[in-house]
């Protein structure tokens, strides 16, 4: 057993080692950054950075497909070796509690790198809707129970499982209308044929602004830096009401520190720089930055929230 335990150790020891020198000269080559669903413009804002930094090109790819599932797992399976990133999103929390069985885990096949970014959803209404703050909106749905719907880009999507939220939290009753995707979705909720819609920052607040469309609130912790007049769904009447979509970088699990170190000092000195902030606020992201671990321990904290909204709903992914 100490044998076994001995050459364990000094196999630990070697592939760090490994890793530490692949760090010194990392990259040599070009880097593919893996990007599911949804905008790939963070993905190409940092990875245009990274470029300019290392002097190796930073292609981004996109595999829009099954909801990300297809590029996760493409990461999962490739080579530890730094040369494939994966844009990670709050839709890869959702999916992990949604999802019966996936071809990954998201706890244990990736390494976590940094959180780039966390992004607040809109709670919006047709203007012409009689209602202007959230308590106003949960009068109504009181006393219009079962008669107010909620739409989503699709059944169990992050926006779906707010909807859900929002109901629990608040002790109402809305019905949830899925579509296929957030276009149809914001089309409907435009037309009025829709109540409500948690729509993501950057596709809801031009809409806002245009005043095609009225926000009550933003879904966060925390007022959003882009719309700091409104208030937070909790400010708004519901205790205990929060959640928010995030952009992060993992790597396939087994990559070396030394490497995951590299890379999280330039997406932390990327994120953090002044006018990558500008751009990113302008987009409705909120910058952040952080260790591996941080970006660990939020993933999981994500994930416990989710599985607790989706049991109580009975929310499950077909």
């Amino acid at each position: 057993m100490r044998t076994r335990s001995g050459l364990a150790a000094l196999g630990l020891l070697l592939w760090l080692a490994a890793g530490g020198g692949l760090a010194q000269d990392y990259p040599t080559r070009p880097i593919r950054f893996v990007v599911g669903p949804g905008p790939d413009v963070l993905a190409r804002l940092v990875g245009q950075k990274l470029t300019e930094a290392w002097g190796q090109q930073v292609v981004v790819d996109q595999r829009p497909g099954a909801g990300g599932i297809i590029a996760a797992d493409t990461v999962a399976r490739a080579t530890a070796d730094g040369y494939t990133l994966l844009l990670t999103t709050g839709a890869y929390s959702v999916s992990t509690v949604v999802y019966a069985k996936l071809p990954y885990d998201l706890l244990r096949d990736f390494a976590p790198v940094s959180l780039l970014a966390t992004i607040q959803f809109l709670l919006v209404v047709p203007p012409s809707l009689p209602a202007k703050s959230v308590g106003e909106l949960l009068a109504l749905a009181r006393a219009r129970p079962g008669q107010l719907n909620c739409a989503s880009s699709g059944t169990a999507t992050t926006a779906h499982l707010g909807c859900e939220m929002l109901n629990s939290r608040a002790g109402i009753k809305t019905v949830h209308v899925p579509y296929k995707g957030l276009a149809p979705a914001m089309a409907d909720v435009l037309g009025a044929r829709v109540e409500m819609l948690f729509a993501v920052m950057q596709a809801g607040l031009p809409q806002v602004r245009a005043g095609k469309l009225r926000a009550l609130a933003v879904s966060g912790a925390k007022r959003a830096s882009a719309v700091p007049e409104l208030p937070t769904v909790a400010e708004g009447g519901v205790p205990g009401f929060e959640f928010e979509s995030w952009n992060g970088v993992h790597v396939p699990a087994r990559t070396p520190g030394g490497l995951i170190a590299r890379l999280n000092a330039a997406l932390v000195k990327t994120v953090r720089a002044q006018e990558m902030r500008a751009k990113m606020l302008e987009l409705g992201l909120e910058p952040v930055g952080g260790t591996p671990e941080e970006l660990g321990a939020f993933v999981k904290a994500d994930v416990e929230r989710w599985a607790k909204v989706a049991k109580e709903a009975g929310v499950r992914a077909e």
